[in-house]
């Protein structure tokens, strides 16, 4: 590898070698009709032998490696001791030779930009922009050697350096390439993005304009001409004199540049540019890291796509087997984009009955989503086409059913259960090609139970009745979301009697002394072996305990967190993840808690029925009102409960699909096929399926969608996206809300204050009393921890979303689909949970997006 490498020479292929933003303007060189700027590349080459040479930075490199972002101040000082290191660093005199050969070449007089160009720079995943320095008009050959040694010792300003260590990179890993331009003169300088970086519609550009250089405008010194472009056309524009920076013609140009090196480079891009007598002259492309990736669609047609996790209270990035699995269970087909799943609803927003069909089903789920979906249909993105077919409606659309016939909660019950154990003994032996196929005829026997007639009858029968409540009796007597009272403490309702069932777990280990005392160095961390059941065992009272909570994991040990992704760890292989929420309810919960609980919540929703009735009776037509409500009471108690026992059935299942694929892993590592056994959660289904059958697989593949996950982990997935990339979250349009106040969706009656606990991770909730919980989405396994909260918010939900349909149950109050909440509410900051009305106050401090 050469030390000094001609630009035109370079190509995108040689990060390693020239860095990333080296690349990128030696691949700009090879698009037609592109100018950039000649010059040379300073190598990775080089910069590897000057540094090694330097005890000192090779010293500082060792310590900088063990540091982590909460060690600020030690980050801070070793960087600058890096940085004086290698900036005094005397360069070899074959070095010096070959920069001057190169600079000569290019010419001695005028002016040069010395630009760094690090190998973890403008890469797809992190573009590291502005994190390593640049300089300008940089004259005179001593001074572009020094300003070499600067741009290398830039790699260490605290900034990089605390910038990869939040992006896990190592820093041992990363190196500096420098890049030595002929600066060209500009009269108009500024950037160009090829998709637009607020909405990320790929069909907009975007372009700023400065006179000049455009140094000025980077650093926020002076406004840009503005425009934005579409299919050729400007179609806005915001100038700041009266002259403007670019003619129009000179801006249309300027984008058709910005579509072929978008063509080129494979994806929307950020292009810094000047513009010299007429010529548009190339400085920098990187792609924009911003946008969210596009679902494959099937036509050059728009498409709009739904967010499956908004629905299932489950935004996070699944891997490719979690994606799989889920998509051979759902009734619908769908499309994947960032790790996540989405529908199309494409032909539903073609007809006039398949747009109300859309608000009424999918956009009831949440008030966001309903806002988005409106926003499309009123700028009709889609146009109407009617008469088309609008194809299958969402869950829910429709006329009203008629009632379940009596005992069916019962039979479903039951026949889900016989159905789950007879699969668990058919699966229990089965190994290589045959459990696909076994696994594949159980996911048909899923489907069909899941969307069972009499099924979806019962759950729209308690839909349905909460519906009619909450309207009737706010009409009739003023009152606000009754059905959340008149719902406590149904029969039937799976994910409520978990938490209580862990209350009795908590009961019969609350009198071992030893046992407590073991449950609280798990929960603290000191103690990690991962034999949590054994480790009970061997203490006094030990075995009543483990035979306790091995009675609730045969129960619920299939439950995790984002449980609907078949590759995440469930409770039941490591029971370690309960400890947090076990120890808090032997802390702060009496004995005899879990009967007294129900029975409380009993007692209450009949108190509020006896009360509501009582009312009606006055009101004119008061005995037709209360036969009414009163049948409607009757069906909310009886079929409500149900609404969570299909995902439980199916999350049943999923379990049992885990065990089984990890055992065949396993096999599958001691046979050699596989490396580990964490490689089947990188393959789809079918992937791991022909992997299996041939004893043949790609570790290439499995290498690169770990990257790929890696990067779609930080992705924050849209409620609605458009096939061209524009991204339609909704937005809340409210008179009623206070000054201050977060606006969000009211599904749990009450108001509360308290100690906002912002937790990302049910395993780090460290909750206490009257504690008011705030996170991004709940699904069951957050369950236990509302035993011992008094409030809850989340980003993500809606009236009959898990952690509504269980805040109502336990009498939480609780507001959701509250934007941005775990960013706007601080850890530890007091605030007011409105149920009713559907919002929080801060009670110290200001929201602020950090």
């Amino acid at each position: 590898m050469a030390e000094i490498l001609k630009l035109a020479n370079v190509e995108r292929t040689m990060v390693e070698t020239v860095g990333g933003k080296g690349a990128h303007l030696g691949e700009l060189m090879r698009v037609g009709e592109v100018h950039v700027p000649d010059g040379f590349c300073v190598t990775t080459e080089a910069y590897q032998r000057v540094v090694a040479a330097s005890p000192v930075v090779a010293a500082s490199l060792a310590v900088l490696s063990r540091l982590t972002a909460d060690d600020r101040g030690a980050l801070a000082e070793v960087s600058a001791s890096l940085r004086h290191a290698v900036e005094s660093i005397e360069l070899p005199s074959d070095l010096v030779t070959s920069i001057a050969d190169a600079h000569v070449a290019l010419g001695e007089d005028g002016a040069y930009a010395v630009r760094s160009s690090a190998t973890a720079e403008d890469l797809p995943s992190a573009s590291f922009a502005g994190q390593q320095d640049s300089y300008l008009n940089v004259m005179g050959f001593e001074r572009i050697l020094d300003h070499i040694r600067r741009c290398w010792a830039s790699l260490f300003t605290e900034r990089a350096v605390s910038y990869r260590v939040a992006n896990n990179i190592d820093h041992g890993t990363v190196d500096m390439a420098v890049i030595v331009q002929r600066m060209v003169p500009a009269d108009a300088a500024g950037v160009l993005f090829t998709a637009d970086p607020v909405t990320s519609n790929r069909t907009i550009a975007t372009v700023e304009a400065v006179r000049g250089l455009g140094d000025s405008f980077v650093s926020g010194q002076v406004l840009a001409d503005s425009y934005t472009v579409r299919d050729g056309e400007i179609v806005s524009a915001s100038k700041t004199a009266t002259e403007p920076v670019l003619a129009e013609s000179q801006v249309v140009r300027l984008v058709e540049l910005g579509r072929r090196i978008e063509k080129h480079m494979g994806g929307p891009q950020d292009i810094e540019w000047c513009c010299a007598d007429g010529t548009f002259f190339i400085v920098q492309s990187r792609p924009i890291t911003t946008l969210y990736p596009l679902p494959p669609a099937p036509d050059d047609g728009i498409h709009v796509y739904a967010s499956v996790g908004h629905q299932q209270m489950m935004t996070d990035a699944m891997k490719p087997l979690g994606l799989s699995v889920w998509q051979l269970t759902a009734l619908r087909t769908m499309a994947e984009a960032g790790s996540r799943l989405f529908v199309d609803i494409t032909a539903m927003l073609t007809t006039p009955e398949g747009r109300t069909g859309l608000t009424r089903g999918l956009g009831a789920s949440e008030p966001l989503i309903a806002d988005a979906l409106q926003t499309v249909i009123n700028r009709d993105i889609v146009p109407l086409k009617p008469g088309s077919d609008p194809g299958p409606m969402p869950p829910g659309v429709g006329e009203a059913t008629a009632e379940p016939e009596p005992g069916a909660v019962e039979q479903l019950i039951a026949t889900a259960e016989q159905s789950i154990a007879a699969f668990r003994r058919s699966i229990r032996h089965e190994s290589g090609p045959a459990l696909f196929d076994a696994i594949l005829t159980d996911i048909g026997e899923l489907r069909r139970l899941v969307s069972d007639p009499q099924s979806m009858q019962v759950l729209m029968a308690g839909i349905e009745a909460s519906r009619t409540l909450n309207e009737t009796l706010s009409d009739w007597l003023g009152e606000t979301n009754a059905a959340d009272v008149l719902a406590q403490s149904v029969p039937h309702n799976v994910t409520a009697e978990m938490g209580l069932a862990l209350l009795d777990v908590a009961d019969a280990m609350r009198p071992h002394a030893d046992v407590v005392a073991h449950l609280k160095n798990v929960a603290s961390g000191s103690v990690t072996d991962g034999r949590l059941l054994d480790d009970l065992r061997a203490r006094a009272g030990g075995p009543d305990a483990a035979a306790a909570l091995s009675a609730f994991l045969d129960d619920y040990g299939m439950r995790c967190v984002g449980e609907i992704d078949v590759t995440r760890e469930r409770w039941d292989e490591r029971p370690e993840l309960l400890v947090p929420a076990l120890v808090a309810n032997i802390d702060n919960v009496a004995p005899g808690e879990s009967a007294r609980r129900f029975e409380h919540g009993r007692l209450q929703a009949l108190a509020k029925r006896d009360e509501v009735l009582m009312r009606l009776r006055e009101l004119p037509d008061g005995e037709r009102k209360v036969a009414e409500t009163e049948d409607a009471i009757r069906r909310l108690r009886a079929y409500t409960g149900y609404r969570e026992y299909p995902k439980y059935v199916m999350i049943n299942r999923y379990s049992e699909y885990r065990r089984a694929l990890l055992g065949e892993a396993q096999r599958q590592v001691r046979s050699g096929l596989l490396r580990q056994a964490d490689d089947i959660f990188f393959l789809r289904f079918d992937e791991l399926q022909q992997a299996v059958r041939t004893q043949q697989v790609d570790h290439v593949l499995i290498h690169r969608r770990r990257d790929e996950f890696a990067r779609d982990e930080t992705l924050t997935p849209p409620r609605l996206l458009t096939s061209v990339g524009e991204t339609i979250s909704g937005a809340y349009h409210r008179d009623d809300v206070p000054a201050g106040a977060l606006p969000g969706l009211a599904v749990s009656a009450g108001t509360v204050e308290g100690r906002a606990r912002v937790v990302s991770d049910i395993g780090d909730a460290d909750l206490e009393p009257g504690d008011i919980l705030v996170t991004a989405f709940t699904d069951p396994s957050w369950t236990p921890v509302f035993l011992g909260i008094s409030g809850l918010v989340t980003e993500v939900g809606g009236v009959m979303t898990h952690g509504a349909v269980i805040a109502r149950e336990y009498g939480l109050p609780a507001v959701v689909a509250v934007e941005n909440a775990t960013r706007l509410i601080r850890d530890g900051q007091r605030i007011r949970v409105n149920g009713t009305d559907g919002f929080v106050e801060l009670l110290e401090g200001t929201a602020s997006i950090d």
